[in-house]
């Protein structure tokens, strides 16, 4: 089976008006922006109003209406999901799906995300989640990951591992990715990971480092896995941020997903008889399935300075 897009569809605007627009399954909220951690009330509002407005980041004339009345699922990105989480019995009672890729990285001593929370208050919002959702449906994100003068392959592997005894029994899987500084022009560029002298990893390094992970993850017994990565890494899987197999566990085998995954009783469902509808306009080591993603560049506060969505950071903070 192959994706050919969305449903095409009629969207109502507020004002009565009538336009065209696609009617995504997936909703992914979102790559290009932390709309749990400053834009929840937004979601809510655009969720009541069943559809939202999207701009294409490369050709700001490419005007998209996608409808939410079909959407059966959403992946949230965030830092800092708590201002989401008063939200969360609206999108229930909705009957939608939803899970969180929460990054929760140890960056402090470094000021490498200037605005996002405390350490201390974003490890009590990941239980806070948790204890909501359930373990299964926070998946924790340590991504990415930098050298530094300072900031070493044991270093990150230290935190990882004091960061992990507490989370342990929150979440069940560690996601990661190693920093691609050299791939965005503006990071090059920037001053401040000069300053650190950041880096990327050698080939070397990413291997000692999963080495070194899976060593220490005999305490946790998390599921590891990295993002979009080519190297290969013995006993770490490729992971799928957008995950066909998560969703039908926890959408209660809603009938359009199972349509849309290629779902086939009489071969028990199993993920190898499911078409693999791959998100082809990620990059080619991405494993994510196909979904709508409706954030905007330049929009979040956060302000990491590693982060490639923010092109003008005077524009995030006067968006």
């Amino acid at each position: 089976m192959a994706f050919h897009g969305w449903k095409r569809t009629r969207v109502r605007l507020e004002n009565g008006d009538e336009v065209d627009g696609i009617a995504p399954l997936i909703v992914s909220a979102s790559r290009a922006t932390d709309i749990p951690a400053f834009y929840a009330p937004w979601f809510i509002e655009r969720l009541n109003a069943g559809y939202v407005r999207w701009v294409n980041p490369f050709n700001p004339k490419q005007l998209q209406f996608v409808s939410l009345l079909d959407t059966r699922m959403v992946v949230f990105w965030s830092k800092n999901p708590r201002p989401l989480l008063p939200y969360l019995p609206d999108i229930d009672a909705k009957g939608i799906g939803y899970y969180v890729q929460f990054t929760l990285n140890d960056y402090e001593a470094e000021g490498l995300e200037p605005h996002v929370p405390k350490l201390s208050e974003r490890l009590e919002t990941f239980m806070m989640l948790s204890d909501l959702i359930g373990p299964r449906r926070v998946v924790w994100r340590f991504d990415p990951l930098i050298i530094t003068e300072s900031v070493t392959v044991d270093v990150l592997l230290d935190r990882i591992g004091r960061l992990a005894g507490i989370l342990r029994g929150y979440t069940e899987k560690l996601v990661f990715s190693f920093a691609d500084l050299d791939r965005y022009r503006k990071l090059r560029k920037n001053p401040a990971l000069e300053r650190i002298k950041a880096r990327e990893f050698t080939d070397e390094e990413m291997i000692g480092f999963a080495q070194g992970l899976l060593s220490i993850n005999r305490q946790w017994g998390f599921t590891l896995a990295s993002c979009a990565e080519d190297i290969g890494l013995e006993g770490i899987t490729h992971n799928r941020c957008i995950d066909d197999l998560l969703m039908f566990e926890i959408s209660g085998e809603n009938a359009d997903l199972r349509s849309l995954f290629g779902f086939n009783p009489a071969r028990s469902g199993q993920p190898s008889s499911w078409a693999y509808i791959r998100d082809r306009g990620q990059r080619k080591a991405c494993g994510c399935i196909v979904s709508k993603d409706i954030g905007m560049y330049d929009t979040c506060d956060h302000l990491c300075l590693y982060c490639y969505a923010n092109h003008v950071r005077k524009q995030a903070l006067l968006h």
